[in-house]
C-alpha cells in the first residue's frame, strides 16, 4: 500500500507533513526513528470512522521539510506537535504513538497536558531506557559515519532492508519492498536528510525523558498501554512503570510475543482497544 496524499503544516519547526483521513474529533499518530507515518496505515484504516485521523511525520523523517540545522531532538519533536496543533487550530486530540514517538508524546502530554483527550502509548522510549542497550549498535554506526552506507546497501537490496529491520518485526519477511522504500528513501535522499536523521538519532538521550516524570505523575487524561511481550528494545515492565506512573492509565493490554512495530502487524487489536478507549472516554 503506497502513502497517501501528504500535506504540510506551516510551523516555526519547518514544513511539517502528514497524512489525513476519516472525520470526527481529531487522533494524532506519532511514530518512531527510522520510520513515518506510514507505519499507522492499517492502524487507520480500521478506525478513520470514528476520529479524524493525521499521521504526521516527525522532523528528520518522511516528508516533513526540516529545516537546515535544526533542533530535532526528542524535546523540540514534543514541541513542534504542540505547534502542529496550533497551525490546523486542533484543540485536543487522541495521541497515539509507538518507539521513540512514545518518548515523545510522553513530553508533549506532560509540557501541554491541555492538549491531550486520551493519550494511547505503545512499545517505546521510557525513563532511563533511553535509549536502550539494543539501540547502541545504531547509535555507535552513526557516530563512525556508517550510516549512509548502510542505508544505500537497505536501499539497494530488500533482503538486506529486511535483516536490518528483523530486530522491529516479528516477520521481517513480510516486509515489503515497497514499505521499506517508503521508509527509507527520504533519509538518503540528500547529505542534508542523512545529516539530519544523525542530528536525530545522536540526540537520543534520557536527559529528554527523566525531567518530564514529575509531569507525568500529574497527568490525569485518559490513558491507555499497549505493549508487545517480545520486543528486544523495550521490555513489558515498562508498560507497567508507565500504568504506576500516570495517575490517567486506566489499562495495560499486553500483546503476547508481538515486537515493536506491532501498529503494523497486527492492527485488529490495536485499533480495538482504541476504539474502545475513546468510547469509555
Amino acid at each position: 500500500m503506497a502513502r497517501g496524499e501528504i500535506r504540510h503544516a506551516p510551523t516555526a519547526f519547518g514544513e511539517i507533513g502528514f497524512e489525513e483521513r476519516g472525520s470526527g474529533p481529531p487522533a494524532l499518530f506519532v511514530h518512531g526513528v527510522f520510520l513515518n507515518g506510514h507505519l499507522w496505515r492499517h492502524v487507520i484504516e480500521r478506525v478513520a470512522g470514528a476520529r479524524r485521523c493525521l499521521a504526521v511525520d516527525l522532523l528528520a523523517h518522511g516528508a516533513t521539510r526540516t529545516p537546515a540545522g535544526a533542533d530535532v531532538s526528542l524535546t523540540a519533536q514534543a514541541e513542534m506537535l504542540d505547534a502542529f496543533c496550533a497551525s490546523l487550530a486542533l484543540d485536543a486530540v487522541d495521541l497515539v504513538a509507538n518507539d521513540s514517538g512514545t518518548a515523545v508524546a510522553q513530553i508533549f502530554a506532560g509540557r501541554h497536558p491541555q492538549r491531550i483527550r486520551t493519550l494511547t502509548l505503545t512499545n517505546g522510549d521510557v525513563h532511563t531506557n533511553f535509549p536502550p542497550d539494543a539501540a547502541k549498535p545504531l547509535i555507535d554506526a552513526t557516530a563512525q559515519g556508517l550510516l549512509p552506507a548502510i542505508g544505500r546497501r537497505m536501499l539497494d537490496d530488500v533482503e538486506e532492508a529486511r535483516a536490518q529491520f528483523a530486530v522491529g518485526y516479528e516477520h521481517p519477511e513480510r516486509l515489503t519492498e515497497e514499505t521499506a522504500r517508503t521508509y527509507l528513501a527520504p533519509f538518503f535522499a540528500s547529505p542534508e536528510a542523512i545529516g539530519h536523521l544523525e542530528r536525530f538519532i545522536l540526540a537520543l538521550d534520557d536527559r529528554h525523558t527523566v525531567p518530564i516524570e514529575p509531569l507525568l505523575r500529574r497527568l490525569t487524561a485518559p490513558t491507555l498501554v499497549v505493549w508487545g511481550t517480545a520486543d528486544l528494545f523495550f521490555d513489558v515492565r515498562w508498560a507497567y512503570w508507565l500504568r504506576d506512573t500516570i495517575p490517567g492509565t486506566r489499562r495495560v493490554v499486553e500483546l503476547d510475543g508481538a515486537k515493536l512495530f506491532f501498529p503494523e502487524e497486527r492492527p485488529e487489536p490495536l485499533a480495538a482497544a482504541l476504539l474502545e478507549h475513546w468510547q469509555a472516554r
